[in-house]
């Protein structure tokens, strides 16, 4: 509590920006300034900036600086330095939580601020889709687009379960069915988004956290393993919106939805923007008359039929390659493989303290989330990349403060 009062301020502006993360738009943004800002006062003031540099800090710094050096550079210049502005809002967050030094109390309310900030924005979503009708699918006020809000969900799922499995042994009986009614909540709602992508990578993301939690007990995993057949059993007789979806689907022989398509619009890009590609948030300049005019140039003959033009590449990798090009994609590679190595090397022990087991489970719901859905769909985007570099940020946090193995 001690290092909660030394930086209320600081902990109320993030506690801020978490809560209005998926709920309010302009808001989010005054309290990342603010956040930050306030941050930096308080360690120029306490001359304490969270320890010796070190590896994560160099990432995150050419992570941030990698946006701002392919912006000048932009095959098709328009959106480029707001898409920078992305990175350096995200990076600039995961880099000031990881030097925080916050301490355990601290961490695990950041974790439920998470979860409670996510149920209101779930709870005007289910109200503007089922009671209102003012939305045509479930959506997030403040993340938008139907997959969009489908990863924020599913990021929040991988915490909120984590939380649960972590705790479980302190919880009476009481908390322990609302933590489980929260988990349980904020799977349907997966279901209900009928996001293909978000549904398939949430039910890897609870095996993957029910296999980890071996270390400590079986039970989870093989509750998870019963709730996950129950639930794709009932899924499946009722016929939901995601299995309907589905079905049509592969009927048409179109399981990608026209993403492959969409991909091969931007390998085309990327082949004639290679180093810095068209520039961040600018997908939407590759018309097909430049396509047409890139692929004839390269002397290859061009089908219409192979390419589509959109928002963005339905696809992290792509996206990237498209509009970053082998800079900035070998940047994000080494952060992602940096993210599973550290995973990997601090998986917790047995006897490790809950918050570290909740935090290490939340960081790897940021990732798996990321990576996974991120094959067919545009991840690290926006709010649902706050989320995740939140998680990380949490994670690196206390693994340089706290860990039994730092």
């Amino acid at each position: 509590m001690k290092n909660l009062l030394k930086y209320r301020i600081e902990f109320f502006l993030l506690a801020s920006l978490l809560i209005a993360l998926p709920l309010l738009e302009a808001p989010k943004n005054i309290f990342w300034i603010l956040f930050v800002v306030t941050w930096l006062f308080n360690r120029f003031r306490a001359h304490d900036f969270g320890g010796p540099w070190d590896r994560w800090d160099s990432l995150i710094i050419l992570w941030i600086a990698s946006g701002l050096l392919i912006a000048p550079f932009a095959g098709l210049p328009n959106s480029e330095w707001g898409g920078a502005n992305d990175i350096l809002r995200y990076g600039s967050i995961l880099w000031v939580i990881k030097r925080s030094g916050y301490s355990r109390e601290i961490f695990s309310r950041l974790l439920w601020i998470v979860i409670v900030s996510t149920l209101f924005a779930l709870a005007y979503g289910l109200w503007a889709r089922y009671v209102a009708h003012t939305e045509k699918a479930l959506e997030l006020h403040s993340v938008g687009h139907v997959n969009h809000s489908a990863i924020y969900l599913a990021i929040s799922f991988g915490v909120a379960l984590s939380l649960t499995l972590a705790y479980w042994q302190r919880l009476t009986k009481a908390t322990r069915f609302v933590a489980s009614a929260i988990t349980l909540s904020l799977i349907f709602a997966i279901l209900l988004s009928a996001s293909r992508a978000a549904v398939a990578m949430s039910l890897v993301l609870a095996l993957t956290l029910g296999i980890a939690w071996l270390r400590r007990s079986r039970l989870p995993l093989l509750t998870l393993l019963l709730v996950s057949t129950l639930l794709g059993t009932a899924a499946y007789v009722s016929q939901i919106e995601v299995v309907q979806k589905q079905e049509l689907h592969v009927k048409a022989n179109n399981v990608l939805s026209y993403r492959d398509v969409i991909w091969n619009t931007s390998l085309v890009a990327w082949e004639k923007y290679p180093l810095f590609g068209v520039g961040m948030h600018n997908f939407n300049q590759i018309s097909m008359d430049k396509v047409k005019g890139w692929v004839e140039e390269s002397g290859k003959p061009y089908d219409r039929s192979a390419y589509s033009g959109t928002s963005h590449a339905h696809s992290l990798y792509f996206n990237t390659l498209a509009e970053r090009g082998l800079v900035g994609s070998a940047v994000l590679l080494a952060v992602l493989v940096s993210w599973l190595y550290g995973l990997i090397r601090h998986y917790p022990r047995r006897d490790a303290d809950d918050v570290e087991w909740a935090l290490w489970g939340a960081s790897l719901s940021g990732w798996l989330i990321t990576v996974g859905i991120g094959l067919v769909n545009t991840t690290l985007h926006h709010e649902h990349a706050i989320l995740s570099v939140v998680m990380l940020g949490l994670w690196l946090s206390y693994l340089r403060t706290n860990s039994t193995r730092s």
